[in-house]
This record gives structure tokens, C-alpha cells and sequence, in this order.
């Protein structure tokens, strides 16, 4: 395709400015919807109309203050999608009302070694959309033309919005740790990202079991109706005699932690089999935790990291979305507009809902499907 000029719809002819949900400045709260410039489209750069943007536990930690590298005053919102309303002068592939979704990375330093491999997560000059580039929790958000990526016509918008956290647990479940149907899981946190990590292992046919606690007790009753072979409730059963006894007392192959938490951390490594891996999916509260290092150094476990998502995840976590792998209708449990973002937040932060997401122009029939 030849190179596009700088194209725009209609509608925006005229605006110029856009509602936005704002971080202020650090410290607790300190957010407002404010109105605020819509961005302007240069070089490679892509305007979105948005849709939906998942609420994540990044723009938790932000809201209270203790997420380091945001910066302020910023939009937050990285899991979204949209239509496209302009492009820049140099965008090449798309235009104009095509359906997509994006990669949280606006821009990076294009020259380390990360980004010679386009392993953009490990960029030490990366900057992130709704953590140093505004973001989508806005009418319209700007990205670059690397990171969209057009949607399958059956893929929702809704559904695309999930595209983020799908693609950080390919990462984990086909970049850093990949398993096959002979694998028996133990997933770590019944959260999005444990439950997506779930369909991602059942759609190729493993052994899953996902533990959680108490007060995961819906979210662990919707683990067994998304497939999980066994649910475990670590306050009241005995993780480890329900590991042993369905793995015939060897233990699990892989273990995926997506909690978070030293404790559940601690509890699995001395049940995954000798030889086996420990995937780390969830942050930790702190940077420095206490693990049991007698477990991995005694059964040769091998412990990894993985942080984020990088170009060669979307297009697996687009196929899974586009083939039916992942149950959109489980997952997304509250929609709230725009103008009742406060209600968004409080309903994530009081835990009883899965993913809430926040429809940016809801009464445009298109966008709010």
C-alpha cells in the first residue's frame, strides 16, 4: 500500500478536546475525568476511537499511589480497543475505520538489542501507554502503527479489550514456559490472568488444576466451568495431598503463578516434580521476598520470569479469541461508562468481580457491541 496522508474522520474535524480519566499527580486517588486536548496524529502514529478498556491491577496500584513508573499528569487504560479515526503521514497498513486492538508500547529507543529482536518488554527505554503515554480510560487514545493490530471480524470489541492481559499469559505459556496436552499445571490465582491462563491450557487439552483461597470462591467455581479438572480452596483443603494424589505422588510438570503472593508461591515449588519449572507470572507487593530455594536447588526446578508481552504473543492471543478458546461472557463480569469510571474502580477494588471495563463512547452502537 502506498503511503497514506494524514486522514481523518469527519467527526473530528471539528473537536478538540475529549474526555479523559486523569492521574493528577501521585499519591492516593488524586484522578478526575477532565476534558483534555484529543492527541494530535503525527509520523507513524494511529488516533483510536476507543471502545472498552479493561480495568488491570496496574491501574489499581496506580490509583493508590504505589505503581513507581507512572508519571504525571497521565490518562490510564492499556487494555483496549477501538476504531481508527486518523492516521499519520506515515502509516502504511491502516486507515480510517479499521476494527483493532494495541500493544501497550508507544515508542521505544529502537536501538538495543531488545528491540533489534522486537522485544519491546525488555526495552530499558520503553514507554508504556497508561504509564508514561496517555492512555485509553479516554474518548480516543493514541498508539503507534506497530503496535495495532487488526481484529478478526468475529473477534467483539469487548473481547479484543482482553487482548493485553490474553497476550502477557501467551508470553508466559508459549514464549517462556510452553507445555503440551501431556503437562499436568498447577495455575496459581483465579484472577483474569489465572483464568485466562486456564483456557490458554485447556484449549490444547492439559491437566489443569487452579488453586486460590476463601474468598476466590466464585472465581474458583468459574475456573471449574471454564475446564479446570480440579479447584482447590488452599484454606480449607490440603493443597499438597490434592496435588500428590493426582499427579500419582510425582508432582506437577509446571507450575504458573499468577497470584502474586510469597505465601501460595512457597506452598507450590515442593509440588512440582523433579526437573519440572516454576513460571512467574504475578507481581509481587515487594521486590525482595523470601522463597524456598531448597526446593528448586534439590529438585533442579527452574524458576522464570516473565514480564509482559511482546509482538509475537498478539497474534496467538488474537487466534485464541477468533477460534472460541476464550469465554468473553465469563470473563467480563461489570461495564461501566465512561462518566461512572469512580464506580469501575470501586467495583474492581472491592474484589467480587472478574474483568470491569469502561465503554468510552457507549452511545455509539458501533464501538459499544
Amino acid at each position: 500500500m502506498d503511503t497514506v496522508k494524514t486522514t481523518k474522520t469527519d467527526e473530528l474535524k471539528d473537536a478538540k478536546t475529549m474526555e479523559a480519566v486523569v492521574k493528577t499527580e501521585s499519591g492516593y486517588d488524586n484522578m478526575e475525568l477532565k476534558q483534555i486536548p484529543i492527541p494530535e496524529v503525527t509520523g507513524d502514529k494511529v488516533l483510536l476511537k476507543v471502545a472498552y478498556t479493561g480495568i488491570c491491577g496496574t491501574d489499581i496500584h496506580t490509583f493508590k499511589g504505589q505503581y513507581a513508573n507512572a508519571v504525571t499528569p497521565l490518562v490510564l487504560g492499556h487494555e483496549f480497543s477501538g476504531e481508527v479515526v486518523e492516521v499519520g503521514p506515515d502509516v502504511k497498513t491502516l486507515k480510517p475505520g479499521d476494527r483493532v486492538t494495541s500493544e501497550t508500547t508507544f515508542a521505544t529507543d529502537g536501538t538495543c538489542v531488545y528491540c533489534q529482536d522486537k522485544e519491546y518488554n525488555l526495552c530499558p527505554n520503553r514507554v508504556g501507554i497508561g504509564t508514561k503515554a496517555n492512555g485509553s480510560m479516554a474518548n480516543y487514545v493514541l498508539t503507534r502503527e506497530e503496535s495495532a493490530h487488526i481484529l478478526p471480524d468475529n473477534v467483539s470489541y469487548k473481547m479484543a479489550a482482553m487482548s493485553e492481559p490474553l497476550a502477557s499469559c501467551v508470553h508466559a505459556m508459549y514464549q517462556k514456559t510452553p507445555f503440551t496436552l501431556h503437562d499436568t499445571l498447577l495455575i496459581m490465582g483465579p484472577g483474569p490472568m489465572g483464568l485466562l491462563s486456564l483456557q490458554i491450557a485447556k484449549e490444547i487439552g492439559a491437566f489443569v488444576i487452579v488453586s486460590g483461597i476463601t474468598k476466590d470462591a466464585d472465581r474458583l467455581q468459574i475456573a471449574k466451568e471454564l475446564g479446570a479438572d480440579i479447584i482447590v480452596d488452599t484454606q480449607k483443603e490440603d493443597l499438597a495431598k490434592v496435588v500428590m494424589d493426582a499427579t500419582d505422588g510425582v508432582g506437577v510438570t509446571k507450575v504458573y503463578d499468577c497470584s502474586g503472593a510469597t505465601p501460595a508461591v512457597n506452598s507450590a515449588l515442593p509440588l512440582i516434580r523433579k526437573g519440572g519449572t516454576f513460571q512467574q507470572v504475578g507481581l509481587f507487593a515487594k521486590p525482595m521476598n523470601e522463597l524456598d530455594e531448597r526446593s528448586i536447588i534439590q529438585h533442579e526446578i527452574t524458576y522464570r520470569g516473565s514480564r509482559s508481552q511482546n509482538p509475537y504473543d498478539w497474534a496467538i492471543a488474537l487466534h485464541l479469541e477468533s477460534k472460541g478458546a476464550i469465554n468473553q461472557d465469563a470473563m467480563i463480569t461489570k461495564v461501566f461508562d465512561l462518566e461512572h469510571w469512580r464506580d469501575a474502580f470501586d467495583a474492581m477494588m472491592a474484589g467480587k468481580e472478574l474483568k470491569v471495563m469502561i465503554a468510552s463512547n457507549p452511545d455509539d452502537s458501533d464501538l459499544a457491541d
